[in-house]
């Protein structure tokens, strides 16, 4: 499941990518990209972690169980300002919940549940602004922040809030007039100190999720 995603869109973007230059057509049907454009879409985006980091004890002995931690899908808000032609800086709106579990001699058991949101500005690169298909990179860098959170099955879980950094490829598609679609896809690079039981366990959680979107959105 979690690869499954990520390549999918990995390859949806490169697919993009490859054709953007052969793709540029007439500006009378479509409203090309430029300087002071506001783009607002709204789509869905699969938030997919990579988590699967050792549980210790407070001595630093492994404990044999694995932190693991559940995907997502949630409805996402976007907004992008090109400050340029070529540059643009886009904000996300939307959060996602995410269970974790302590997994280990053939069982899992849910230990927490919490929300976090994904990155949420982003700087974008658009080589080819006025073409009918307009592929993007981008980076970001923010701080992931870990709220409402929940405990399960007598566990008390304490997760540190930690900066983390953004890579981000994606294509734009104009349809007719300000209206288009988007494929986006991030791989965020993020870690957390879990700390269980008040200190009788921790792990170092690299969550590292891949945030796949989809989208259809509107100039103005």
């Amino acid at each position: 499941m979690k690869v499954k995603y990520a390549l999918g869109a990995a390859a949806g973007v490169a697919a993009l990518m490859g054709a953007a230059p052969s793709l540029a057509a007439d500006a009378q049907a479509y409203q090309p990209l430029g300087k002071g454009t506001l783009m607002v879409d709204v789509g869905v985006s699969a938030v997919v972690p990579d988590a699967n980091d050792t549980m210790f004890t407070a001595a630093g002995a492994d404990t044999g169980l694995k932190a693991q931690v559940s995907d997502a899908v949630m409805p996402t808000l976007g907004f992008t300002y090109f400050v340029t032609d070529q540059i643009s800086v886009e904000a996300i709106l939307t959060a996602t919940q995410h269970d974790a579990f302590a997994v280990g001699g053939g069982s899992s058991t849910k230990v927490h549940s919490t929300w976090v949101p994904p990155p949420v500005a982003t700087v974008k690169f658009h080589p080819f602004p006025k073409a009918r298909l307009s592929p993007y990179v981008g980076a970001d860098r923010n701080l992931m922040l870990y709220f409402a959170g929940q405990d399960y099955n007598g566990f008390k879980v304490r997760l540190k809030d930690e900066f983390g950094y953004a890579f981000q490829a994606g294509a734009g598609i104009a349809i007719v007039g300000p209206w288009s679609l988007k494929i986006d896809a991030k791989k965020v690079f993020t870690t957390t100190k879990a700390t269980i039981n008040n200190g009788a366990l921790y792990s170092h959680v690299h969550l590292n999720p891949w945030v796949v979107s989809l989208g259809a959105g509107r100039k103005f």
